[in-house]
């Protein structure tokens, strides 16, 4: 696959006032290569900016002006004017940065090394100069970046909502999983009750309100406490939390009385399923998080086993990892070409070639629905209808310390592992219909547009653009 080049993160524009060669003081070391400044010149001034950025390259630190920026800082400006100006500068995705006041670079450089960003460095919109209405009732038109200013509140509230799900009160659970979307979207801490007021899905129940305001008042929810030391909750998070097993099966569990995966594990009697016995069995590597770096890796494999038998497929990533996250549960990824004619084969060949090279742990082949299908429905997701395979692959690691696995015996070596087993999904899309896919399989759930009429679309803008509605990125869909 040819590397495609990433535009710089602050493109090199001819005459631009902000903009200034970087200095060269190729004799520094640098001591801290995770973390790379970006300083903003807007009320400082070109020397003041030139001395501090030669200052903090004398001290270890990386000074660039492109897309390897992690820090941006600011000197006199509000985090207002600093988005305003970064989107001056077509920098639209400010969640790749974090944005600090000068007194945390001055703190470094005394230190002589990264501090921690604490609140009092942090540039945030004050509640004060938001605007309530401008939060849409819909998630598919609020802008939701990771950058989540009130964990302590959507933390609590996925808890009361899981909950509310394991006890199939679908309406108690869906209405603190629409305030958890809302909260998410505001770009400040919410530390008064005031600031609440005109927002969407937050004023319905009663009782979600006297959980902000002991959530506020006390530091967290006494409710929320109760349920994670309530016995069904903790049976349910824990047998959900095996790959092939649902409410039902841990309904069913919990009623035979079960509570932990041991005593599931011992129970002769019990027949899992095709799906739970791979679940199990790899079930440290499954639980564990996928890291971007293994989602990579993973998404090598997919692309050149799926360009083996189609040259010209798009293999696209989605899910949370197109949204920008980090880490995940699984790696999904969408197929099509222009040219897709053996859409029932493609799939069957991909599993057949890593079940001869080892690589296949497990698989679920599911064909597609379309033709049978009535849509639009409001039952099922149009996107279900796509032909999908549920895998568990191998992914094999290069160990990080090779000096230590040497003092092994050898006996020993061989029972060292050397490879995590990773969730995978694969869906399969027709290529008039691959915007449609696009959408739905990149999420996330609350931000989806659902029983939609497939009219014709090239783009996600298309789609956005025929309901006449505001296009969001998948970096900005983390409801």
């Amino acid at each position: 696959m040819d590397k495609i080049r990433t535009p710089s993160l602050f493109p090199q524009r001819k005459k631009q006032k902000w903009m200034h060669p970087s200095i060269s003081l190729s004799s520094c070391e640098v001591k801290f290569s995770e973390l790379v400044i970006f300083i903003m010149e807007r009320k400082m001034g070109v020397t003041r900016r030139t001395f501090l950025m030669e200052l903090a390259r004398r001290k270890g630190f990386r000074v660039e002006n492109d897309d390897s920026v992690t820090h941006i800082v600011a000197e006199n400006n509000s985090c207002a004017e600093v988005l305003e100006w970064l989107r001056g500068h077509k920098v639209r995705d400010s969640s790749k940065f974090e944005l600090l006041d000068i007194s945390w670079f001055t703190a470094c450089m005394a230190a002589g090394k990264p501090v921690e960003s604490e609140k009092k460095h942090q540039l945030i919109v004050k509640a004060s100069s938001f605007v309530a209405g401008t939060v849409s009732q819909y998630a598919c038109q609020r802008r939701t970046t990771l950058n989540n200013y009130n964990k302590k509140f959507t933390d609590a509230f996925d808890i009361l909502a899981e909950n509310y799900e394991f006890r199939e009160n679908e309406v108690s659970s869906l209405a603190f999983m629409r305030a958890t979307s809302v909260m998410k979207c505001l770009p400040f801490t919410v530390v008064r009750m005031k600031d609440l007021e005109g927002l969407p899905c937050m004023g319905v129940r009663s009782n979600l309100l006297l959980y902000v305001q002991e959530i506020i008042e006390e530091g967290e929810s006494s409710r929320v406490k109760d349920v994670l030391t309530d016995e069904r909750y903790q049976s349910f998070k824990l047998f959900i939390s095996v790959f092939g097993v649902g409410l039902k099966t841990s309904e069913k569990w919990y009623r035979m009385g079960f509570r932990t995966l041991e005593e599931v594990r011992a129970d002769k009697t019990l027949k899992l399923s095709r799906m739970q016995k791979p679940g199990f069995l790899h079930y440290e590597d499954l639980v564990s998080c996928v890291s971007k770096g293994e989602a990579d890796a993973v998404s090598l494999i997919v692309n050149n086993t799926v360009r083996t038998f189609l040259p010209d497929a798009l293999v696209t990533i989605t899910g949370g990892f197109r949204r920008g996250k980090k880490i995940g549960h699984d790696v999904d990824f969408l197929i099509t070409s222009p040219g897709l004619q053996e859409e029932e084969e493609i799939l069957h060949k991909v599993i057949d070639l890593w079940e001869k090279q080892g690589l296949l742990l497990y698989y679920d082949l599911v064909p597609s629905t379309f033709e049978q299908a009535k849509l639009p429905s409001r039952k099922v997701d149009a996107f279900d209808h796509f032909q999908k395979c549920f895998l568990i692959l191998k992914l094999h690691q290069q160990r990080v310390d090779t000096s230590s696995s040497s003092t092994l015996k050898e006996s020993d070596k061989a029972e060292v592992k050397d490879w995590k087993a990773i969730r995978v999904d694969l869906v399969v899309s027709p290529f008039e219909q691959y915007a449609y896919a696009l959408l739905g399989w990149t999420g996330s759930r609350s931000s989806n547009l659902n029983n939609m009429i497939f009219l014709k679309a090239k783009s996600e803008e298309e789609i956005f653009a025929h309901l006449g509605l505001d296009y969001i990125d998948p970096w900005e869909r983390n409801a």
